[in-house]
């Protein structure tokens, strides 16, 4: 990488890391330049603008999401341990971000009555998760693993439930025992949604009459 490339993933890296503590709209070329002891104008010629420099954060911050979660999840097979997978990265993610925050999450708030390119940014990046969550729901269907009944967009719903139940509970109450409760409640709705074995399958050999 050339100097200017490094330098911007350099400033990259600052305003995600403030991002994740203080929010999208918190960062400013101002905060940058303090950061990285840099003149504003040197941070500016980076980025086209501050809104262009908030897009690239939640690009990175997308990208780090896939490379943790998303792509180690596709290592495995598909359909329910597929699905497993990605349930326990995205809390083992989330445990870290205890101490900073989960931008999909705190973006939501920042961003769910505020139209632009931000919000549709974000909104895509989601959208682009609970599809991923979708398909691998699905195949779990379709391979037997969960009963054929049952709705693929119902499981997505249950585990973004768990994984926000679990960032409020774990961050904002600072109550133990929350990534344990979130495992749990996955565990169970799996269960829930498992195949019932047919009781009215005839033996395959007739006891001997006494």
């Amino acid at each position: 990488m050339r100097k200017g490339e490094l330098t911007r993933a350099a400033i990259l890296d600052v305003a995600l890391d403030a991002a994740s503590r203080d929010g999208i709209e918190g960062l400013t070329i101002g905060l940058l330049a303090d950061k990285m002891n840099m003149s504003k104008s040197g941070v500016f010629a980076h980025f086209g603008s501050r809104e262009d420099l908030q897009i690239e954060v939640l690009k990175l911050y997308h990208h780090h999401f896939e490379q943790e979660v998303f792509y180690p999840s596709m290592k495995e097979a598909r359909g329910l341990p597929r699905l497993q997978s990605m349930f326990a990265l995205w809390v083992k993610r989330v445990t870290v971000e205890i101490a900073s925050g989960c931008i999909y999450i705190s973006g939501a708030a920042e961003y769910d009555d505020r139209p632009g390119l931000i919000r549709d940014e974000l909104v895509g990046m989601v959208h682009a998760w609970q599809g991923a969550l979708h398909r691998a729901a699905l195949q779990a269907i379709e391979l037997g693993h969960l009963r054929s009944d049952v709705d693929a967009d119902q499981i997505v719903y249950e585990m973004y439930g768990l994984i926000l139940a679990l960032h409020h509970d774990a961050r904002f109450l600072r109550k133990p025992g929350s990534v344990e409760r979130a495992e749990v409640g996955f565990e169970r709705m799996i269960e829930y949604y498992a195949p019932v074995a047919d009781t009215n399958k005839a033996p395959t050999s007739s006891p001997q009459s006494v």
